[in-house]
């Protein structure tokens, strides 16, 4: 099997963090978004992974070369922006015949077994991993009929379906999805001029090829700061490890603090992430992501993410209160 992995994108939803990183290099629960991806994927003992990238593909693959040496990576440059169909289509020169490709795209991190695909896929030609969401308007979601999908309707105004598409496929044909990108690419079939995989999985089915929406356990959206926090404290959750320095520290689990990292006088937590080389002293903070090499002093911070190498100093009050006040402070 061979993984290709769109990662180009100027990830606008996240900035300021993506004006000078990768999008899939942002920090999440002491890990960039990236490893927390490749770490799910080594069970499937992929034999290629093929990075579609933009001209941060060298941040990509400085990565990828440090933290997974011994993994076979290929880089494709996306020089233009047409769509998650185009990206994929990049890939190839690299897909042969006879292999299979799992797609993955890295606004999402996914709790799912993927040591199953052969079980889940023995009867289809491929995957479709899905999610029942309530807010089924916002996504592209599958109708399913007999245990395949029969029909791809992108942000229903109906509940014909609340099975949302996460960014997973699976593809037994690798060669012969691609073939099939380029079709839908030579046919011109766009929306708002960029090429989408639903048109392309919907000629596949029209042609005769069966795909089924399995479930995934959990589906951890990283690709805006408010959603960012919420998978932060979803994979925080049953971990707590101080691997840093701490002086006169109180530790709210869970907090993840990486060795390097130093925090004095101060209450750390719940749900928060400290990167190695940043120092936290005399501050409060909860809820939130601290990247590297950042100075946080005298604050209070909830609901923040901070990028790399940020300082922030605040100012300690000194107050003289009487009996029976109230005093309400913003910051």
């Amino acid at each position: 099997m061979k993984v290709v992995l769109p990662v180009a994108g100027k990830g606008t939803r996240l900035r300021p963090h993506t004006h000078t990183k990768a999008k899939s290099l942002v920090n999440v629960a002491g890990k960039t978004v990236l490893e927390h991806i490749i770490e799910r994927l080594l069970a499937i003992n992929a034999e290629e992974f093929i990075f579609i990238t933009d001209e941060n593909g060298q941040q990509v693959s400085n990565f990828m070369q440090n933290k997974f040496p011994e993994l076979t990576c290929h880089y494709l440059i996306q020089q233009e922006r047409l769509g998650p169909a185009h990206a994929v289509a990049l890939a190839a020169p690299v897909v042969n015949d006879g292999d299979d490709l799992l797609v993955v795209f890295n606004d999402t991190i996914f709790v799912t077994d993927l040591a199953r695909i052969p079980q889940l896929c023995a009867d289809a030609d491929g995957l479709i991993y899905s999610k029942e969401v309530e807010d089924y308007q916002r996504f592209g979601v599958n109708v399913v009929k007999n245990g395949y999908i029969v029909d791809m309707v992108e942000k229903p105004d109906q509940p014909i379906s609340r099975l949302a598409q996460v960014g997973l496929y699976y593809l037994k044909d690798g060669a012969g999805f691609i073939r099939a990108i380029e079709q839908t690419i030579a046919a011109g079939e766009t929306v708002k001029g960029e090429y989408y995989l639903p048109s392309v999985f919907m000629r596949m089915i029209g042609a005769g090829s069966k795909f089924k929406a399995p479930e995934i356990d959990a589906w951890l959206d990283c690709g805006k700061p408010e959603t960012l926090l919420e998978t932060n404290r979803f994979l925080l959750n049953g971990r707590h490890h101080i691997h840093g320095e701490s002086h006169n520290t109180v530790f709210i689990e869970p907090v993840h603090v990486e060795r390097g990292a130093l925090v004095k006088n101060s209450i750390i937590g719940p749900h928060v992430s400290i990167a190695a080389g940043s120092v936290i002293e005399n501050s409060v903070i909860r809820d939130s992501i601290i990247n590297s090499e950042n100075k946080v002093s005298n604050l209070i911070l909830d609901h923040s993410l901070l990028g790399d190498s940020v300082t922030l100093i605040g100012s300690p009050r000194r107050m003289n209160i009487g009996d029976h006040s109230l005093i309400e402070m913003d910051q």
